[in-house]
């Protein structure tokens, strides 16, 4: 028989929280165990099932970990994510870090969990994105001696909801391709007469938009022929479903930093 792991989600109350409270209480191999939200949040109080649409699960949305997990999965904000990974540290539980936008000392903040505990951090929990940043290392690799030069644009699509730019997933598509062409500048959007574009550039462009769950698409620009590489996330279920699988994934790890990659066998 197949071990049943004990989860806990944080920031539960939110459009991604909820989808992974749903999808882990269909998994026969977790166990919903604790939903966490910050103190001010108007949702204290409420079962975490039924904030999801699944019905009562008996899981209360709490602001502190008061419950055994084996492992907790962090969709909340950079702040939420820094805090959570105070506990985890000291805890010794298992994080998965979903959250995007850490910048700085909160950034750091979560990666020194990672000498207590395991941690996986990643852009994106989306296994195609995943597969597509293996995909664009391969072809900036293939390109890089190209005598004419290859122009890389960077173009994602969001909802209007989403607070950072570009997004963290955009941002790791330039560095992949940076590390195997050696572009040497980030340009995010352009305007007036910035001149003729120069190959040390990769630009990025960020379309807020209505309920777009997300797509990217990585322009390698030639003199003559272009290679557009796109992934796109048709529903928010996409990110959960990556999310679980670290989590299965990393209940057995020893401390350390993680990422997608290792989830995937890459």
């Amino acid at each position: 028989m197949n071990e049943r792991y004990r989860i806990g989600v944080n920031g539960a109350a939110g459009r991604m929280g909820q989808r992974i409270v749903a999808l882990a209480h269909q998994d026969p191999g977790l166990e919903v165990a604790a939903a966490l939200e910050t103190a001010a949040s108007p949702k204290l109080g409420a079962d975490a099932g039924e904030l999801a649409g699944i019905g009562r699960i008996d899981v209360p949305i709490q602001c502190e970990l008061a419950e055994h997990v084996d492992v907790i999965i962090d969709f909340s904000t950079p702040a939420g994510a820094a805090a959570i990974a105070a506990v985890c540290a000291e805890r010794v539980i298992p994080l998965v870090v979903a959250t995007t936008g850490l910048h700085g000392s909160e950034r750091d903040a979560v990666i020194s969990a990672s000498h207590k505990t395991p941690l996986l951090i990643s852009p994106s929990m989306s296994v195609a994105v995943n597969v597509l940043m293996k995909l664009v290392r391969e072809a900036a690799r293939s390109l890089r001696q190209i005598p004419s030069g290859v122009d890389v644009e960077i173009i994602e699509r969001h909802h209007r909801f989403k607070e950072d730019a570009p997004s963290g997933t955009a941002l790791r598509f330039g560095e992949i391709v940076a590390e195997e062409m050696g572009q040497t500048e980030h340009v995010h959007g352009r305007h007036g007469r910035p001149g003729a574009r120069p190959r040390t550039e990769i630009g990025y462009h960020a379309v807020r938009t209505g309920d777009n769950v997300g797509e990217h698409t990585i322009v390698f620009g030639l003199m003559g022929e272009t290679i557009d590489l796109t992934v796109r996330s048709h529903s928010r279920d996409s990110y959960a479903h990556g999310a679980l699988a670290a989590a299965k994934f990393l209940v057995t790890r020893h401390a350390g930093l993680y990422s997608m990659s290792d989830v995937l066998g890459f």
